[in-house]
């Protein structure tokens, strides 16, 4: 039965009242990212990472912190000027390791150790190719690692100063951050901590990851993608191996979709007997589909899908100490609640539904943590207890006392068709009941995915501006059940903008908008509706489109999506018509008279520059003004601060040269 806890959020500390004032961009810089919560195996302590942006350097940097079970203390672990991520405690509950280059950038990171009795860090491993995952044996006395095969174009230790050409054979060749493709894969290694040796584990022309250990660490379970054709489809599977190095890897899972896929990670069950992961729907839906808990018996057996009734995506999957059950988050509805799952029955507890966002949990015995944030406050860490949270960590406190947010709604509407959708309604600080103010469109990427109650910087400068943001979740988004999200398959930029004008409607027959100032924008399949809105619909004042594209031809080859492509338009060769329709934006740019602004990163190979330098040039060649921004250096998303700035920045910046905001007090 599904039964709704009380939520409750305590705040240890009081700060004193003082002037408060709205968010700027820069506070970029003042704001601290706070994450990856990991309960200690005696329960007291939970480490996390936090980071912080330099002007200076115009870099990010991640620290690991611990605070105690009761919230009292709260300690920095490390404070080099490299990032350390990824902290992860012994089993013996002696040390805490963590990946960090630390000044050895060209090696990749590496793992270090720090005891709990004292003493600084110690790095433990010196891999040339740097480690990409890891994880405690049972007994503390082993890691199993995730290791890129050595790069063979060196000599002599050394780079050579003129790479050499690339080249390349595989079908899906190439990926945004990691670029183009080789034959260099990801394997398992043992790394025994007493004698410093590693050995190799696992081999082939595969990718292997996502390693979990046995709770006898016998066995390690992991994810790869070996079925025959794995290059071209989205099959991954759960394979078991021997911690031996020579053992043979068993396949566990043998379905045609994604099993422990998409960051999901195997897990055992206490008493060994069951591997839990996370599995996929139907491979022609990839784009689309719901990811499902599921389990499959260590020794060998039928896969079973427990969440299959939820219809909503789960992630973070959880053990119970009893191993009779599995915690899990799940999207639903702009929040993103804590589930619990019985392995026996399949019946589905909802532990708390409150309206906020969860983005990391760790689960150790009766004890929870999250890393969770709301429409009004930062990601912090914090206890689930009780149905409610208890915060553990305040790094953002202190700034959030001096800010003046203004109100974020809920906004449901209906579509021109009938359909209801959910959005968030982002008003400026002093916002006056009766009073229309400029609207924002701004529209989330993805598709699949949602925007709710966590904190957005973004829509909230925005918003700071004196503009009303307006976030929907249109068709394609997640939280809604598979029949949403997949209602877009094959048919892009069609229901999405019939959403996201129907909400638009709504927003001016509740009274909130100005409909004589209305201007929209996004990134990454945001960018791609700004593109599908503005050559349907001709009312907005002013559009930014962020990585974006609309001639979809143009994508097939130069992009990383065409597994996906060949699922739901086929080959342009034998389906044009599938193409054109998809890629209306472009040929209808004639029609299109909002002024719009094009941004994108010169190295994204997820959506490439190429998407906004061709709707530039079409707005150009119309006569429709517009203006083109390149990144330089930077792929999908801006990870550099000064690009983060910049990019927030010029949102609201082109949309005023259209359109006048609220007045700013």
């Amino acid at each position: 039965m599904r039964q709704l806890l009380l939520l409750f959020w305590l705040v240890p500390t009081v700060v004193a009242a003082q002037a408060k004032r709205r968010l700027v961009p820069g506070d970029i810089y003042r704001l601290k990212d706070v994450g990856a919560p990991v309960i200690s195996p005696d329960g007291q302590w939970v480490a996390y990472t936090v980071t912080t942006s330099d002007s200076a350097k115009d870099k990010r940097n991640t620290d690991i912190y611990m605070v105690s079970w009761d919230g009292s203390k709260t300690v920095q672990v490390t404070s080099s000027p490299d990032a350390e991520g990824n902290p992860k405690w012994s089993p013996d509950n002696r040390f805490l390791a963590f990946t960090s280059s630390r000044g050895e950038e060209e090696k990749g990171a590496q793992i270090w150790l720090l005891d709990r009795l004292g003493g600084e860090a110690r790095k433990v491993t010196d891999l040339k190719q740097g480690v990409g995952d890891y994880e405690w044996s049972p007994d503390a006395k082993r890691f199993v690692l995730v290791v890129t095969d050595p790069d063979p174009d060196t000599t002599a230790g050394k780079e050579k100063k003129t790479p050499k050409p690339l080249e390349i054979d595989r079908w899906d060749f190439k990926r945004d951050y990691a670029g183009y493709l080789n034959r260099r894969r990801d394997h398992l290694y043992l790394f025994d901590l007493a004698s410093r040796t590693i050995e190799q584990l696992t081999r082939g022309d595969y990718d292997d990851g996502g390693p979990a250990w046995s709770p006898d660490g016998t066995q390690i379970a992991f994810v790869s993608k070996r079925a025959p054709g794995s290059d071209r489809n989205d099959n991954s599977d759960i394979y078991l191996i021997d911690a031996k190095p020579g053992s043979e890897p068993r396949a566990l899972t043998s379905f045609p979709g994604a099993d422990g896929g998409r960051g999901g990670r195997p897990t055992f069950s206490p008493d060994g007997k069951w591997i839990a992961f996370l599995r996929g729907g139907d491979p022609k839906y990839w784009a689309y589909n719901n990811t499902r808990a599921a389990v499959v018996p260590s020794a060998g057996g039928e896969t079973r899908v427990l969440t299959e009734r939820l219809d909503r995506p789960v992630a973070e999957l959880r053990w119970s100490a009893d191993g009779g059950s599995l915690y899990f988050l799940y999207d639903d509805d702009r929040s993103v609640p804590v589930g619990r799952v019985a392995l026996a029955s399949g019946a589905v507890e909802v532990i708390v539904d409150a309206k906020r966002g969860i983005t990391g949990m760790s689960v150790r015995g009766s004890k929870i943590a999250v890393a969770t944030s709301t429409d009004g406050e930062p990601t912090e860490i914090a206890a689930l207890e009780q149905g409610g949270f208890r915060r553990l960590s305040t790094h953002n406190d202190s700034l959030m006392a001096t800010i003046d947010l203004g109100p974020a709604l809920r906004l449901d509407s209906k579509s021109k068709d009938g359909t209801a959708v959910g959005s968030m309604l982002y008003l400026p600080p002093g916002y006056r009941a009766g009073q229309r103010y400029p609207l924002a469109l701004q529209i989330h990427g993805g598709p699949f995915g949602q925007d709710g109650h966590d904190f957005d910087l973004l829509r909230r400068v925005l918003a700071a501006r004196g503009f009303a943001v307006l976030a929907p979740n249109y068709r394609g988004s997640s939280g809604r059940g598979e029949a949403f999200s997949r209602a877009i398959f094959a048919d892009w930029g069609n229901k999405e903008v019939v959403d996201l004008l129907g909400a638009v409607d709504e927003a001016v027959a509740k009274g909130y908008a100005d409909p004589d100032r209305l201007v929209l924008g996004g990134w990454s399949y945001g960018g791609i509706l700004t593109d599908y809105t503005i050559a349907t619909d001709t009312r907005f004042k002013a559009g930014v489109s962020g990585a974006g594209s609309a001639l979809q031809l143009s994508m097939y080859g130069s992009d990383q999506y065409v597994y996906q492509y060949e699922q739901e338009l086929g080959v342009p060769w034998k389906s044009p018509e599938a193409w054109m329709k998809v890629s209306y934006p472009f040929f209808k740019a004639d029609r299109i008279t909002t002024p719009t602004l094009f941004m994108g990163g010169e190295k994204d190979f997820n959506v490439p520059i190429i998407g906004s330098e061709q709707m530039y040039q079409a707005l150009k060649s119309t006569g429709v003004e517009t203006k083109l921004v390149v990144y330089p250096g930077m792929f999908h998303g801006p990870s550099a601060p000064s690009h983060r700035y910049d990019i927030m920045t010029r949102y609201y910046t082109w949309w005023e040269r259209f359109v006048q905001p609220a007045p700013v007090p």
